[in-house]
């Protein structure tokens, strides 16, 4: 009786009458919990759509035949159905019984990041790492990429690589990890076969490439426009949508209607540690201003005032779409938008390529042109954005006096310089430092500060560089060039007072290229660091050059590598010119235009001026510069150390 029964049963499953199946099952269950009756029964509920039905009976199936796959099944099955409970229990226990089992830890991998603690995801990063399933390496990227440090982030996008070796997506994935952990050898290789590539033509090799990594080893303009993985293609030609965009009515009032955009409106974050004084200097009486932002809440809890301090209304467009974000923009009878961000980390500019105001501008957060967005105007200074740099940017140049960059004098912390035994550094020898993330640091960086290092063997380089494989790269870099262990010390990240107040201990800093240090050079010279840089060939190469004229020190740009490194040792056997650097930074903090928020602020707003002035009156946007107020006879500030 029961096997005819079980024979129709399972003829009607095949057919796809589950309703037929389920009905004679239904009548079986009342005499018999057979497993293949159950069983079957629980592919009937599955087919139906009753997967808890389903994952209940498979866990106990399961259960009673010790049978894994069956206990597998039900953990799929019960995450399916939304209880992330019972399949992370089943899960499990199957986990400790079969750690290294992909397709297991893929599954509660999946779970486990979906909970209130992500972190518990990262138990299953070991399991995973090794896969040659795409799926599986591509979770275990995510997992790793949630820690710098995690040495298995390299091996994994290494073997990503490996299954597609064509796909230039992963082939860029791959080259920024290799900078963040260091990886020099691998770095050389990637940018060797890059560098082959496009002298045999094939620059669309680029288009998987962020703008902002290119930047981090290429100088040529004309080369950084083909890195166009920005993540926000614009439907139309951005020539196209500025012709419509300025084309549309619009009520320009007696103010002029600043809208600022960003995910980095928090006080700490390096955007705002620039521009937070200026933020509040701007004049009420003539510009109104919103801050436009999409800082993630996890960013906003570290500030700590500084978003009602500053005054202005801050409107979130968190939740929005781009689209959305726009019309808000245009609804608030925006005049100007500023783009905070460019091609950085969380940015949002396919909000630019709404139509989102009359006049559109990219400043500070990206240091070049924003390619496919329709941008009107790029804010520089003479030096980062020279006349010959026009034909590398579809933007205009709106060129500042002094520097592109903006500092903050007040709240910028200014804390007493710390020794040399408080850091742990000797006495009696010459101090490198380098500052700037790791990533900054190319392979001809680490050529020319070895050679500086073999030409100055007592001299020693202290780095801020954490983690053991990171350290253990730089340190093999340096012996393959003939540098000593011995003449490396390794700095700590630590609070940003404590940071700057360790930076006089150093003699000089010495930049990367062709990515120059931004914020961290300002952050140098506050603190009365002096910095040593190399005149550069695009925007991001010649950052500090713009912001040592600005401090009165442009003998500390070299002329080329060769010179970079031969001032560099020459400077190790010149301590009174150290001190005459270190005493002309003291003196000019609150003089010299670089800190001057005030004085940036005005000139800010007289380029906003000239924006509008120049649309109200129908006129496209073109290259200008502004005038520069005339120098300072007084400090503008004083502030106690």
């Amino acid at each position: 009786m029961i096997t005819t029964e079980l024979a129709k049963a399972r003829s009607a499953f095949e057919a796809g009458d589950y309703v037929d199946a389920l009905m004679v099952l239904n009548g079986l269950m009342d005499e018999t919990r057979d497993q293949q009756v159950l069983l079957l029964l629980s592919d009937v509920f599955e087919k139906l759509g009753f997967d808890m039905d389903a994952a209940e009976l498979l866990a106990e199936l399961g259960k009673s035949q010790a049978d894994d796959a069956l206990t597998l099944r039900a953990a799929k099955l019960f995450f399916k159905a939304g209880d992330e409970a019972r399949g992370q229990l089943h899960g499990m226990t199957l986990f400790e019984r079969k750690a290294h089992d992909r397709d297991i830890a893929f599954l509660l991998a999946q779970s486990f990041r979906k909970g209130p603690d992500p972190r518990f995801a990262q138990v299953f990063l070991p399991s995973l790492h090794d896969s040659d399933e795409e799926a599986h390496l591509s979770l275990a990227i995510d997992l790793a990429m949630s820690n710098e440090h995690n040495p298995t982030t390299l091996s994994i996008f290494s073997r990503y690589a490996d299954l597609a070796p064509e796909d230039p997506y992963r082939l860029f994935n791959l080259l920024f990890v290799a900078r963040n952990f260091c990886d020099f050898d691998r770095i050389a290789a990637i940018e060797a076969r890059i560098a082959e590539a496009l002298r045999l033509g094939d620059a669309e090799l680029l288009a998987g490439e962020s703008p902002y990594a290119n930047l981090l080893y290429c100088g040529d303009e004309r080369i950084n426009r083909l890195a166009t993985n920005n993540g926000a293609p614009a439907q139309i030609s951005p020539a196209a949508l500025a012709r419509q965009r300025r084309s549309r009515p619009h009520r320009w009032g007696e103010k002029i209607r600043i809208a600022y955009l960003s995910s980095d409106f928090w006080e700490h974050h390096a955007t705002m540690t620039l521009f937070q004084r200026v933020l509040e200097l701007h004049d009420r009486d003539r510009f109104e201003i919103t801050l436009y932002c999409y800082t993630p809440p996890h960013l906003k809890a570290f500030d700590e005032g500084g978003r009602e301090r500053w005054g202005w209304p801050i409107v979130s467009l968190i939740g929005l779409s781009d689209a959305e974000a726009a019309t808000l923009i245009r609804q608030n009878e925006t005049d100007i938008l500023v783009d905070l961000k460019g091609p950085t980390s969380d940015a949002r500019l396919g909000i630019l390529n709404q139509m989102a105001a009359p006049v559109q501008v990219e400043w500070l957060g990206f240091p070049g042109s924003v390619v496919n967005i329709d941008c009107d105007y790029v804010i520089g200074d003479k030096v980062v954005l020279p006349g010959s740099a026009r034909p590398s940017y579809h933007e205009k140049f709106c060129r500042l006096p002094d520097s592109y960059q903006p500092n903050d004098p007040l709240h910028r912390p200014l804390p007493a310089a710390k020794s040399r035994a408080e850091v742990g550094l000797p006495g009696d020898r010459f101090v490198f430092a380098s500052f700037n993330t790791p990533r900054k640091i190319s392979v001809p960086v680490i050529d020319a500060w070895s050679a500086i290092l073999r030409g100055a063997p007592d001299a020693l380089l202290w780095m801020m560089i954490d983690g053991e494989t990171h350290r253990a790269n730089v340190l093999k870099a340096m012996a393959d060039r003939g540098v000593d262990a011995a003449q490396i010390l390794f700095a700590p990240k630590m609070a940003y007072a404590d940071h700057l107040a360790r930076l006089q201990a150093a003699d000089l800093a010495l930049d990367t290229f062709p990515y120059n240090g931004h914020t961290t050079t300002s952050d140098q010279l506050w603190a009365g660091l002096p910095v040593l840089s190399v005149k550069g060939t695009n925007f991001a190469s010649r950052v500090s050059e713009s912001l040592l004229g600005a401090i009165g020190l442009p003998e500390l740009v070299a002329k080329d590598t060769a010179d970079f490194i031969a001032k560099a040792i020459e400077l190790t056997t010149r301590p009174e010119e150290i001190a005459r650097y270190k005493a002309h930074l003291q003196e000019q903090r609150f003089r010299a235009p670089l800190f001057d928020a005030e004085r940036f602020c005005r000139h800010l707003e007289t380029a906003y001026r000239t924006m509008a002035e120049r649309a109200q009156a129908g006129q496209a946007p073109d290259h200008f510069d502004v005038p520069a107020l005339p120098p300072r006879t007084e400090p503008f500030a004083t502030r106690p150390i």
